[in-house]
């Protein structure tokens, strides 16, 4: 596909602020696919062009707060094993199913994030006792959002976060930092996958990388001191917005 300067500087403005939206509260994906696909990238392969610029930003927020002592990489590692095998085995699917069949499953898991954040009045704040062991949720919940990812993706991040919070009661802020490098290992895992199967752009994706960089150099300077409070309100504007956009699609 041909791409005009002015469509691909576009599309490096949108991945800078895909960048920094994914890095608070995830959901960059809900600006980028839409972008691709509104220039004119088939479905499949607005998917995998997407995947190839996304490991940028997750890839900088991961080196950040592992640098900046948000997460130690000790607590991360085996989490983010679980989370790239997960993530080839959604993304193998995707490449079998017609996207449009995920509508509902997406529909579901926006409303239930967002009604979760905006109902429970302490959401953000964790429960007083893990309510599943670091094992069980890394073995099951952590590539089951992993191959969501694969498969789609927009939100993974949020539901990261909101699983931290919710099954293992960790604040949301510790959370949503080691989200990212979860979210970070399913894109990697995900775009190896796409590069198997020919569905890259590389000219478009290796564009929107640098605007992804810097979004997320920005976003992760900023995620160790946001309030809690503001990660849950972007946490909820972002799927509701997500929603929206599946509904009226």
């Amino acid at each position: 596909m041909d791409f005009t300067w002015q469509a691909l500087a576009v599309l490096a403005v949108v991945a800078l602020v895909a960048g920094l939206l994914d890095t608070l509260a995830g959901g960059g994906g809900l600006i980028t696919v839409p972008a691709l696909l509104l220039a004119g990238v088939p479905p499949l392969q607005a998917l995998g062009t997407n995947k190839l610029q996304a490991p940028a930003g997750t890839g900088m927020a991961t080196y950040q707060v592992i640098r900046r002592h948000g997460v130690r990489w000790a607590d991360v590692r085996w989490p983010m094993l679980w989370a790239f095998v997960g993530s080839v085995a959604g993304t193998i699917g995707i490449l079998f199913v017609p996207v449009t069949s995920l509508e509902v499953i997406i529909i579901v898991v926006l409303g239930l994030v967002a009604a979760y954040f905006l109902f429970v009045p302490r959401s953000h704040q964790p429960p007083p006792e893990p309510r599943m062991s670091a094992a069980i949720h890394d073995a099951t919940v952590v590539p089951a959002i992993g191959a969501y990812d694969g498969a789609f993706g927009p939100g993974t991040g949020s539901l990261y976060a909101l699983s931290g919070v919710a099954l293992r009661a960790l604040p949301l802020r510790r959370s949503t930092a080691i989200a990212k490098t979860l979210n970070f290992a399913t894109n990697v895992a995900s775009l190896i996958v796409f590069i198997f199967a020919g569905q890259v752009l590389w000219l478009v994706g290796g564009v929107m990388i640098v605007g992804q960089l810097i979004g997320a150099y920005i976003g992760s300077h900023i995620l160790l001191r946001v309030h809690p409070m503001v990660l849950r309100v972007l946490i909820v504007l972002v799927s509701l917005t997500m929603l929206w956009r599946v509904l009226v699609s």
